[in-house]
């Protein structure tokens, strides 16, 4: 018998047997289009529980953060109302300007000097002091509801520290604007000029 090489055999069926290297390379080749189908379903399922995983991190925060938003405004509020109250506003510089014209046709030219200065500079000067007075107040109100909220909120949930900070600092200028207001409109703080 002679000895054959795979090159030379021949199967039963009278075609030629495929060498093992070839057999090898037919393998790898069909194995290689499985894998990457294999690789690719993997990626996409990994991208898939990557998106879910990112999706219920994100509902979370949404949803602690909403409260915090709505406090932190109002203790915004509050400060920039009792600022407000402190330096005046156009509201405060209008009325008194209605005032002083009120005051001016009501008085006549012949009423004495201290009933002018009352009606045309004093009501003038009350309705200044009221108006920074109602910003003051409403400092007050609102910087006190933020500071109370976390007591009727969800429990667990605590107030975060920038929000109570800004909140006690429209509490405090709610609180000298409100005093400010009341000295001048009772004339303690720059009151009418004596007249005799």
């Amino acid at each position: 018998m002679g000895t054959k090489t795979v090159d030379d055999a021949v199967d039963a069926n009278g075609t030629e047997a495929q060498s093992d290297e070839e057999t090898v390379n037919v393998t790898k080749t069909d194995e290689a289009p499985d894998a990457e189908v294999e690789e690719t379903g993997d990626t996409e399922d990994q991208d898939d529980l990557d998106a879910e995983a990112l999706e219920g991190e994100d509902t979370p925060e949404a949803e602690k953060g909403t409260p915090g938003v709505g406090q932190g405004a109002a203790a915004v509020v509050s400060a920039g109302l009792g600022v407000v109250s402190l330096t005046g506003s156009w509201v405060a510089t209008v009325a008194a300007a209605r005032e002083t014209l009120v005051g001016q046709l009501g008085t006549s030219s012949t009423a004495s000097v201290a009933k002018q200065v009352k009606e045309v500079y004093g009501d003038a000067w009350a309705t200044t002091a009221l108006v920074g007075g109602l910003f003051a107040l409403a400092a007050l109100i609102v910087g006190v509801v933020v500071l109370v909220r976390p007591a009727f909120g969800a429990p667990g949930k605590p107030q975060a520290a920038w929000i109570k900070s800004v909140a006690w600092a429209g509490v405090s200028l709610g609180v000298i604007g409100l005093v400010l207001a009341v000295a001048k409109y009772s004339d303690i703080i720059l009151g009418l000029p004596s007249t005799s």
